[in-house]
């Protein structure tokens, strides 16, 4: 066996030791930020996810996307758990039920991690929430499209993603609120349906009023599979041309449906834009930069944020129309 001599031995030690040292300087120097959406595998976070990894790789973050199985609350909550666990640096979160993740986020920021919502404005234990609509201007975007659509008159249903999402019910709020004070013809039909992330649920429910309305003229649907669902049933009933579909929904998935006519349209940000929105302000607070009046954010442009609330309001919309689909759904939204 060859012997090392003493000199060798501690020369050797000493550069194995200052590789494990750069090593570690190297990922102290790498945020890790997990992003908890609402649901994986729909064409919405599928996008998000994309800007999430492509600004992660661009800016020097370890980013992920965990999208859970189903929109149920406790997945996120144990999602969240699990990153506490794994310590990362920053949590960024788009909630299904805002109060349901106030005690696991606290929980968050008392380990030390930078929490970042999107779609989640009420939240309490966060650093900060971005958003790249209004929530009153997106609702009454969308009422106004309906109104005018339907000559301000008959009936109409709204669809959000849950009773529990705090911001599709804000829209919703948003919408009925300006119909009432703006076109008192058009009446409301039930409670809101909470079926607007699941196209299955949508589409049934969307039957259903349809043959139990007869003068129902209009889906207000917020959340992504709302839009979607409502189309097929309208396509289903051959009732294109005669009930109409407003609201945000992903391009690519939604282009036949709104070139047939079967949805008319809405307006949407880009969740691409908001995945790297993501990164970017998880990079600043992990920096220990403050978001301060009048900072440009990439992606958000000029911010104002709100000290109090710990919100960032911005007005980035696209409107989705049969001259737009195409253009959006080829950007891979």
């Amino acid at each position: 066996m060859m012997k090392i001599s003493a000199a060798r031995r501690a020369l050797l030690v000493g550069v194995a030791f200052a590789a494990i040292l750069a090593t570690g300087a190297f990922a102290a120097d790498k945020p890790t930020m997990g992003i908890v959406v609402k649901i994986g595998g729909i064409p919405w976070f599928n996008a998000m996810e994309a800007g999430i990894k492509e600004t992660g790789a661009k800016d020097g973050v370890d980013a992920t996307m965990i999208g859970p199985t189903s929109a149920d609350p406790s997945l996120q909550v144990r999602a969240i758990e699990d990153l506490i666990a794994k310590k990362v640096t920053v949590i960024g979160v788009v909630p299904n039920d805002e109060k349901a993740l106030e005690p696991v986020l606290q929980k968050a920021r008392e380990a030390g991690i930078k929490v970042v919502a999107h779609e989640g404005p009420g939240i309490q234990n966060k650093d900060w929430d971005f958003e790249l609509a209004s929530a009153k201007g997106f609702g009454e975007a969308h009422a106004e499209l309906l109104a005018k659509t339907v000559g301000g008159k008959g009936e109409y249903a709204v669809y959000v993603g849950s009773l529990t999402v705090p911001l599709h019910n804000a829209w919703a709020d948003a919408a009925v609120a300006y119909l009432k004070a703006n076109y008192p013809n058009m009446k409301p039909v039930g409670d809101r349906y909470g079926v607007a992330e699941n196209v299955d649920d949508s589409r049934k429910t969307a039957l259903d009023l349809i043959s139990a309305h007869p003068d129902l003229k209009g889906f207000l649907a917020f959340g992504s599979q709302g839009p979607i669902g409502a189309g097929r049933a309208i396509e289903e009933k051959g009732d294109v041309g005669k009930v109409f579909v407003v609201g945000p929904f992903s391009p690519g998935q939604g282009r036949k449906l709104i070139k047939e006519g079967a949805i008319l349209g809405g307006f949407m940000w880009n969740p691409a834009e908001a995945g790297r929105v993501f990164v970017r302000v998880g990079k600043l607070l992990a920096a220990g930069e403050e978001i301060k009046d009048g900072m440009m954010i990439e992606g958000l442009g000029v911010v104002h944020p709100d000290p109090k609330t710990h919100n960032i309001i911005t007005d980035n919309l696209l409107q989705i129309d049969k001259d737009t689909v195409d253009k959006l759904a080829d950007l891979g939204l």
